[in-house]
């Protein structure tokens, strides 16, 4: 019985062997044979396989957000010039009087954005053409009372085309008239003849030439006589005569301008204006019109558009002036 089980327990162990793993050389058998049968069992079952390990998953990066494109500004837009804000104000007041008044305000806060100390000065002006037919009274044949008789005040008479033979037409003379009687009713003014070449054969022949020899036929001294000549236009005229007399004549404070009827307010518009220009921030105009005289013609006045031309080309932009001046411009580019 004995030899039995033990031959039993022996085929158990065997044979798993026979299955499990290829033959072992015989010491090895034997040596197993000698083991108690539990122990060797034991050891044949709680033998692990061989087993690689597999890697653990590499971790896919998180890819990093890309940033949104920087949105760069639109760069802030050049400011139109001066002179073209000048111009489409004039025009717009010239064309639609105080129902531009809105239009206007906006263009003057536009000029402050970009020119504060023009947009100060060019308010001024257009307050004087606001109140220019109210506040000026046409003074015919002299120069009123009460005005400065001393060599503050400067009379300045506006020139008036030539005779192509270098002549003076009749308007001109019914002009230097008005002086002769205001000279003597204030003989320490001084007096200021503007106007250039404008005869069409004798070229240098000029306005203000053949008026101051007029005026010293007449008796009037010429060391009062002021000759400006260079002017073809009305804003020329006030140009020039202040580039004289701010720099030769410093004593001169107030302006009285003589013309014709028709054209006393363009002339006093541009004169004061002028002033205002040259000022410095926050002074008072470098000249005052203080008065005017003028002859009688038959001439009607001189239109709103006549007006905006000479602030025009006060502004500096000469071609548009020429343009308002001659009734050529396009008022529609402004609608």
């Amino acid at each position: 019985m004995k030899r039995t089980m033990w031959v039993f327990l022996t085929g158990l162990v065997i044979l798993p062997l026979c299955f499990c793993a290829p033959a072992a050389p015989a010491s090895t058998v034997q040596a197993a044979a000698t083991l108690p049968a539990v122990t060797a069992a034991a050891v044949i079952l709680t033998a692990p396989p061989t087993v690689t390990p597999t890697p653990a998953p590499t971790a896919t990066p998180v890819p990093t957000p890309t940033p949104a494109p920087t949105c760069t500004p639109d760069p802030t837009p050049e400011p139109r010039p001066c002179a073209r804000i000048v111009e489409e104000m004039a025009v717009r007041y010239a064309r639609d009087g105080e129902k531009a008044a809105e239009q206007v305000e906006d263009l003057l806060s536009e000029m402050e954005a970009a020119y504060p100390t023009e947009a100060r000065k060019w308010a001024d002006v257009m307050d004087r053409w606001r109140t220019l037919d109210d506040r000026i009274t046409i003074n015919r044949g002299v120069l009123p009372d009460d005005l400065p008789d001393t060599q503050e005040l400067c009379i300045v008479v506006l020139g008036y085309q030539l005779n192509a033979n270098g002549t003076m037409k009749d308007q001109l003379k019914d002009r230097l008239k008005v002086v002769v009687n205001s000279a003597k009713k204030y003989p320490n003014a001084r007096i200021v003849c503007t106007g250039g070449g404008t005869a069409a054969k004798k070229k240098s022949v000029t306005e203000a030439g053949q008026m101051a020899e007029y005026l010293k036929k007449q008796g009037v001294n010429k060391d009062r006589i002021i000759v400006e000549d260079r002017s073809k236009t009305t804003a020329q005229n006030a140009r020039y005569t202040c580039d004289i007399l701010l720099e030769k004549y410093p004593e001169v404070k107030y302006v009285a301008v003589v013309t014709g009827d028709y054209h006393v307010r363009v002339g006093v518009l541009l004169f004061e204006a002028e002033a205002i220009l040259r000022s410095g921030p926050g002074s008072v105009p470098a000249l005052t019109v203080i008065s005017n005289a003028a002859c009688k013609t038959s001439n009607r006045e001189l239109s709103a558009l006549f007006r905006a031309g000479g602030l025009v080309e006060l502004a500096g932009n000469g071609t548009a002036a020429h343009q308002l001046y001659y009734d050529q411009y396009d008022l529609k580019q402004w609608d």
